[in-house]
C-alpha cells in the first residue's frame, strides 16, 4: 500500500539547545577575570569555566604565539627538499584547489616562493573538467613544463595512485593538506597533515591555507609566526573563515591578526574586494570575511574561473585590482542565481515526490545542476529541514555529489561505509564531496539510506544553540560589548545567540520590497525593534498579538553618530511549544511513512479517533485552511500528538475532507477545505484500517 504523505511545509521548527550554566561558576569567572557577566555566562555554557582557560581563550594578546611549525610530522623533510629546489633553481609547481581555502593557500605559497627568487608556477585544476585534487592529466602537463617538484596545498592526502604516477614521471612531491588521511599515506618526500595519526602537532583544526602558512613559517625560520603573520595574515584569515574550521586555538589568533592586517590595508587585491563588496569605510570582523569576502573568492572556483581570483590576490596595481574585484562580484551574483534555480527544481521534485522528506537523509539528483554550487543548495536544505542532505549533479556518465550534515551524524563516515561504488570521495563530519558512476547512483543512494537505518533509529536533527537567555534590561550596549570580548566569531566560537522568551508581537513591517521584516516586540515591559532578514510577509507564520520566543544575534548599530542595539532574528517560535514532543512526533511519523515496524502501544497512541479528526476539521474550517506547514499547525492546535495530527491530515485527504495545494506566491503547500462540504465515515479510511491491524 502507498500511504498518503504530506508535502512541503513552509515552517519547520528548529530544535533549540539551551545552555547548561551554573551561577557559582559564572560568578567565579566574573570575580577572577573581570569580564562582563554575559561573556562569563556564554563561556560557562560552552564548557569554559576555568578562569585561566577563559583568559587564554579571549586574550589573543601580543604575547600570544603560534606553535612551532616543526612540531608537524615531516615539516623538516619538506623544508629541506623545498629549500634545495629553490637553491638549485628547479622548476616548482604549487598545486592548489579551486575553493577559497585552496586559492588563498596557492596565492600565499606562490608569492612567498616567488619573493625568494624561486622558479615557480601554480596550478589549480579545472572544477568542471578535472575535479578535486591531483590527477594524471595535470601531472603530465606539469612534466611538460619541466616541473621537478610539486607542493600541494589543501589537497593530496588521498592521492595514493597519483603520487605513484608522479614518482614514475620523475616528479618529487610534497603534500600539505588538512583533510582526514586514509589508512595508507601517499608516497611523497613529505606528507604534512596535522590529522596524521603520528603527527604530534598540538592544534589539529588548521585549514589548508593554515597548513601552507606553517610551511612558509618553517621555511622562513619564523617559528612563532610573528613576522609571516603580518605578510600573509589577511589571506590566512579569509581562508580560515571560508573553510568553516573551528575558530579556537591558533585559528583565533590567525583571524584576529588577519583582521588587524586588513585594517592596515596592505593587500591590494583584498582591499579592492572589500570595496567591491560595499564594505569599505568600516572596521571589518570575522563575519564580514565569512559572508562578504569568502563567497566572492569561492564564486570564481565554483564557476571555473579560479585564475580571476588568483590574479586579484597576486595583483599589486589598484586599478587592475578594482576591475578584477568587480568581475568577482558579478560571478558571485551568477552563483546566487544558479543556486536559486537549483532550489526551485528541488522544491518541484519534492512536490512530486514528498516521500523524499520522510527519509533520514535527503538524497536528490538532477541533470544540469552546476556542481560548483550544489553544496550551497545542500546547506540550505539542511537549514530548512533539519536533516542531512546529499545532492548530485549528473554530468554524462558521472554524478558528482556534495553533502552537508547535522551534528551527531558524520557524513564522511557514512559515505566511507558506502564507498565501494564511488570513484572518489573526501571531506569532514559536516561536509563532503564524492563522484559515482551514474549507473551506480541509485544503488549508492539505497546504500546510504540503508546505512542510516542501521545506525540511527531516530536521526539527530539540526539544532540552534542558544548561548544565553537574556532579560529585557540586558538589551543594552553594555551587553553587546561584553559579547564582543569573545571575538572573533566563527565555527566553534559562533556569534552568540540569545533567547528572549515570551515576547509579544506588536507590529510587523515589510522591508526592501517584502524581502525582509522588521518586528516591533514587547518583552518584559520593554519595546524594541528586531530585523528578520530573508523572511517575507507571506512566509511569516505569526500574527500581531502572538506571544513568541525569539532567538537573535545582538550587535551595535551606528547611525548619524548614535549607537544602539541591533537585534537580528535567527528564529521565532510560539511561546510554550514542547519542542521535544514535536521532534519525536515528526520522527515517528516518518517511521510510519517508511513502513518501518512500530510497537503496538505506539500504533495505538498515534491512531486517530473520531474526536481527533473532528477537532482538526473544525480548526481548519474556522481558519479557512492553513498555509504555514505542519509544524506550525501543531503548535497552533496544542494538545494533539504530532504524529497523530499528521495521520489525521492523511486520513482527511484520503476521504476528500481537505486538499493540499501549492501556493504560487511562495511555492509552499497549504491545506484547504473543498468548496462543498463532504460527508463521510472514518471507517471508510484504508489508512486507519491498516494502522489498526499493524500493516
Amino acid at each position: 500500500m502507498e500511504r498518503t504523505i504530506g508535502g512541503v511545509g513552509s515552517w519547520v521548527l528548529k530544535k533549540w539547545k539551551l545552555p547548561q550554566t551554573a551561577p557559582e561558576r559564572v560568578e567565579n569567572l566574573i570575580s577572577q577575570t573581570g569580564m562582563e557577566r554575559i561573556a562569563a555566562q556564554i563561556l560557562d555554557g560552552r564548557g569554559i569555566s576555568d578562569p585561566q582557560q577563559a583568559m587564554q581563550y579571549i586574550g589573543c594578546d601580543s604575547a600570544a604565539r603560534l606553535h612551532d611549525p616543526f612540531l608537524m610530522k615531516d615539516m623538516d623533510k619538506a623544508v629541506e627538499r623545498l629549500s634545495e629546489a629553490v637553491e638549485q633553481g628547479e622548476q616548482i609547481a604549487v598545486y592548489g584547489d579551486y575553493d577559497c581555502d585552496g586559492i588563498t593557500a596557492t596565492a600565499m605559497l606562490y608569492s612567498y616562493l616567488e619573493d625568494l627568487g624561486a622558479r615557480v608556477i601554480y596550478y589549480i585544476p579545472d572544477r568542471d573538467v578535472e575535479g578535486y585534487g591531483l590527477n594524471r592529466a595535470a601531472l603530465d602537463f606539469l612534466k611538460e613544463q619541466q616541473v621537478e617538484l610539486i607542493v600541494t596545498v589543501d589537497n593530496g592526502i588521498s592521492a595514493l595512485d597519483e603520487a605513484v604516477y608522479a614518482k614514475e614521471l620523475g616528479i618529487d612531491l610534497i603534500i600539505t593538506d588538512h583533510h582526514q588521511p586514509r589508512p595508507q599515506l601517499p608516497q611523497a618526500c613529505a606528507v604534512i597533515d596535522p590529522h596524521r595519526q603520528d603527527c604530534e602537532y598540538p592544534f589539529k583544526a588548521l585549514c589548508g591555507a593554515g597548513v601552507a602558512f606553517k610551511l612558509i613559517c618553517a621555511m622562513e625560520g619564523d617559528l612563532g609566526g610573528e613576522e609571516m603573520i603580518w605578510h600573509f595574515g589577511e589571506l590566512a584569515a579569509i581562508a580560515t573563515m571560508a573553510d568553516v574550521v573551528e575558530l579556537t586555538g591558533e585559528n583565533r589568533l590567525i583571524v584576529q591578526r588577519g583582521l588587524e592586517c586588513i585594517a592596515q590595508g596592505e593587500q591590494v587585491g583584498v582591499h579592492a574586494l572589500i570595496e567591491a563588496a560595499g564594505m569599505s569605510g568600516r572596521k571589518l570582523d570575522s563575519i564580514d570575511l565569512a559572508f562578504g569576502l569568502a563567497p566572492r573568492i569561492n564564486a570564481a572556483g565554483r564557476l571555473g574561473q579560479t585564475d580571476l581570483a588568483m590574479e586579484l590576490l597576486l595583483c599589486d596595481r589598484q586599478s587592475q585590482a578594482m576591475e578584477l574585484a568587480q568581475q568577482l562580484n558579478e560571478l558571485n551574483e551568477q552563483r546566487k542565481a544558479l543556486v536559486d534555480h537549483i532550489y526551485e527544481e528541488i522544491n518541484a521534485k519534492i512536490a512530486r515526490h514528498p516521500e523524499i522528506l520522510q527519509e533520514r537523509v535527503i538524497l536528490l539528483y538532477g541533470e544540469g545542476w552546476h556542481h560548483g554550487v550544489i553544496g550551497i543548495a545542500a546547506a540550505r536544505l539542511v537549514e530548512e529541514y533539519s536533516k542531512p542532505c546529499v545532492l548530485f549533479s549528473i554530468e554524462e556518465d558521472q554524478a558528482r555529489g556534495s553533502a552537508r550534515s547535522v551534528e551527531g551524524y558524520s557524513i564522511i563516515a557514512a559515505i566511507s561505509r558506502c564507498s565501494s561504488l564511488l570513484t572518489r570521495y573526501g571531506g569532514h563530519d559536516q561536509a563532503a564531496g564524492m563522484t559515482v558512476p551514474v549507473e551506480h547512483l541509485r544503488e549508492f543512494i539505497d546504500q546510504m539510506l540503508q546505512d542510516a537505518r542501521e545506525h540511527f533509529d531516530l536521526m539527530p536533527v539540526d539544532q540552534l544553540k542558544i548561548d544565553a537567555v537574556v532579560d529585557a534590561e540586558q538589551l543594552n550596549l553594555k551587553t553587546v560589548y561584553g559579547m564582543q570580548q569573545l571575538r572573533p566569531f566563527g565555527c566553534g566560537n559562533e556569534q552568540p545567540v540569545v533567547a528572549m522568551p515570551g515576547c509579544r508581537i506588536e507590529a510587523i513591517c515589510p522591508l526592501s520590497e517584502n524581502r525582509h521584516l522588521r518586528l516591533k516586540l514587547s518583552y518584559q515591559g520593554k519595546s524594541f525593534s528586531a530585523i528578520y532578514f530573508r523572511m517575507s510577509p507571506d512566509r511569516f507564520p505569526f500574527y500581531i498579538g502572538d506571544t513568541v520566543d525569539v532567538a537573535a544575534n545582538l550587535d551595535v548599530n551606528e547611525y548619524n553618530g548614535e549607537k544602539s542595539v541591533s537585534v537580528k532574528i535567527k528564529d521565532v517560535r510560539l511561546h510554550g511549544v514542547k519542542q521535544d514532543k514535536l521532534v519525536v512526533g515528526r520522527q515517528y511519523y516518518e517511521k510510519y511513512c517508511r513502513h518501518e515496524p512500530l510497537e503496538e502501544k505506539i500504533r495505538e497512541y498515534i491512531c486517530p479517533q473520531r474526536e481527533d479528526v473532528a477537532g482538526l476539521y473544525r480548526f481548519l474550517r474556522q481558519c479557512g485552511g492553513f498555509a504555514f506547514g505542519y509544524d506550525m499547525l501543531w503548535c497552533r492546535l496544542r494538545g494533539i500528538n504530532y504524529c497523530k495530527m499528521r495521520i489525521c491530515i492523511d486520513v482527511m485527504q484520503e476521504l476528500g475532507l481537505i486538499e493540499r495545494a501549492r501556493l504560487s506566491s511562495s511555492g509552499e503547500v497549504a491545506l484547504r477545505l473543498p468548496d462543498k462540504v463532504v460527508k463521510t465515515q472514518l471507517d471508510q479510511s484504508r489508512i486507519l484500517r491498516q494502522l489498526k491491524v499493524g500493516e
